[in-house]
């Protein structure tokens, strides 16, 4: 089956992002996301879930182990896991952009509260 955002499972989470889910297996998940300007998410780990970000539309801001990583439409980043890491929209417009993860982060999504 072909599939894109248009037929594809959908959910709102953060600071109103979609997110629609492309491949959902429990060794890997393909997720189309979009953030709004001045979105963030929240710091987290992975204790077994390896990412895998690449920016379709915009520029965006990735915190890694407290390092700052900006990156541009065309570019890519790989998260290993156990690294503390999030997300945010620091730009003026929306961002789109994939992630996958292997295996699927279903249940290995640990929050840290600071």
């Amino acid at each position: 089956m072909i599939h894109s955002k248009d037929n594809s499972e959908h959910y709102i989470w953060g600071d109103h992002c979609d997110s629609w889910i492309l491949n959902n297996s429990k060794s890997l998940s393909i997720k189309q996301e979009m953030m709004p300007a001045g979105a963030s998410e929240k710091l987290h780990f992975h204790k077994i879930a390896h990412q895998f970000f690449y920016v379709l539309k915009g520029e965006t801001v990735f915190y890694i182990n407290e390092q700052k990583f900006s990156l541009k439409e065309g570019e890519s980043i790989s998260i290993k896991p156990g690294c503390k890491h999030f997300i945010v929209n620091e730009s003026a417009g929306e961002i789109e952009f994939l992630v996958v993860s292997n295996p699927s982060t279903e249940q290995d999504r640990f929050e840290i509260k600071e």
